[in-house]
C-alpha cells in the first residue's frame, strides 16, 4: 500500500510523531500552540508543515487545505488534548474548562473524516466519578462516525523504560467496517539500567539545591517523598516511574547520585533518541513530561497500519 498519512493534534515537541515516521507514516501537518513545542518540533521535523496556533481557530477546511488532502483522504487523525482536569496529579474536576479541548479534537474528527483515529490521555479520566467523563468522550467520538475502543496501556510494555499508563482510544470509520484494537504487550520491562547503558557523567544536570538532596536522601533507592510524594528516586533494575514535566527538577532522580537526571538521561527513560534534540534542559524536562513516548506510539502506529489499515 501507499504510505500511510497522519496529522497530529496537540503535537507537542513530536513525541507521537516520531512514532508514527518510525512505523513508516508520513505526517502531512502538526497543530500545536505552544511556543518553546513548536519551536522543537521544527527542530526535529524540519519537513512536517506547522500549524502554529490555538487549535479552536482551526478549521477543517483550513486542516485539509494545508494537508493537501480532501475529506475522507487522511488515513490516521491523532491528538492528545491537554486534559489536567481528568489527572490523578491533581483534584480532577469533570468541568475543568481545560477539557473543553476535546471538544476541538471531536469538531475536526468530524470535519475531516479520517479512516481511523487515535486518542491518548491520561488515566486519570477512566478512575473513580471521573468514569463519566470518559464515558462521554467515547459517545461524543462514537457520534462522529466511528467505532470506537479505549484501553489502559503501560509504556514500559512496549520498549519504553518507564511505567507510564495512558488512556488509548482507537476509532475506525463506521462505513470500513473494521472493529478498532489495540497492540498486544510485546516486551518485558525494561529496567533503568538497561536504559542507561553506555551513558557517563552527569551531562547537563545543573547543581541540586542542599534542600533537594536531603529529598534524595530521605526518598532512598526506589522511594518518594514531599508534597504528593512528587520527588522520587529511581532504582537501577525497575523501569523509571513516571517522568512529570515539573515538580522541582522534573520529580525523577538519579537512583545512586545525588543530582535530578540529564537530558540524554531523560531521553532515553522517555524513548526518545540520543540525537532527538530539545532547547535546553528545563525544556526537556517539560517537553518529555507532555510526550507521548515515541516507542508507545510506534507500536500503536504499526498495529493501525498492519491491521486497521492493511
Amino acid at each position: 500500500m501507499n504510505q500511510p498519512t497522519v496529522i497530529s493534534t496537540f503535537a507537542g515537541c513530536g513525541g507521537s510523531s516520531l512514532g508514527y515516521k518510525l512505523a513508516g507514516f508520513k505526517e502531512l501537518l502538526a497543530v500545536e500552540w505552544d511556543d518553546n513545542a513548536v519551536e522543537t518540533f521544527k527542530l526535529n521535523f524540519p519537513d512536517v508543515p506547522v500549524y502554529h496556533g490555538d487549535i479552536a481557530a482551526l478549521s477543517g477546511d483550513e486542516c485539509l487545505r494545508l494537508a493537501g488532502i480532501h475529506k475522507g483522504e487522511l488515513d490516521v487523525f491523532d491528538g492528545s488534548p491537554p486534559c489536567q482536569g481528568f489527572s490523578t496529579a491533581g483534584k480532577r474536576k469533570f468541568d475543568d474548562p481545560r477539557n473543553s479541548l476535546f471538544n476541538e479534537y471531536a469538531r475536526l474528527l468530524t470535519e475531516l473524516q479520517p479512516r481511523v483515529f487515535v486518542f491518548e490521555n491520561v488515566t486519570g479520566m477512566v478512575k473513580g466519578y471521573m468514569k463519566q467523563a470518559y464515558l462521554q468522550v467515547i459517545k461524543t467520538l462514537r457520534e462522529c462516525g466511528y467505532k470506537a475502543k479505549g484501553e489502559v496501556m503501560n509504556a514500559m510494555y512496549y520498549n519504553v523504560p518507564q511505567s507510564r499508563e495512558r488512556v488509548i482510544i482507537v476509532g475506525v470509520r463506521n462505513d470500513l467496517g473494521i472493529e478498532p484494537s489495540h497492540p498486544k504487550p510485546q516486551t518485558k520491562p525494561m529496567t533503568v539500567r538497561q536504559a542507561f547503558a553506555g551513558i557517563t557523567g552527569s551531562g547537563d544536570c545543573p547543581g541540586m539545591s542542599a534542600q533537594y538532596k536531603q529529598y534524595w536522601q530521605e526518598a532512598g533507592p526506589g522511594g518518594s517523598v514531599g508534597k504528593q510524594k512528587s520527588h522520587k528516586r529511581l532504582l537501577w533494575d525497575r523501569p523509571s516511574f513516571v517522568l512529570q514535566k515539573a515538580a522541582g527538577y522534573g520529580g525523577v532522580y538519579h537512583p545512586s547520585e545525588p543530582r535530578p537526571l540529564s537530558t540524554i538521561e531523560r531521553k532515553r527513560l522517555g524513548s526518545f533518541p540520543d540525537d532527538f534534540r530539545f532547547t535546553g534542559w528545563n525544556a526537556a524536562i517539560e517537553r518529555i513530561g507532555n510526550s507521548v513516548p515515541p516507542n508507545l506510539m510506534l507500536a500503536i502506529a504499526t498495529h493501525i497500519r498492519e491491521k486497521l489499515l492493511a
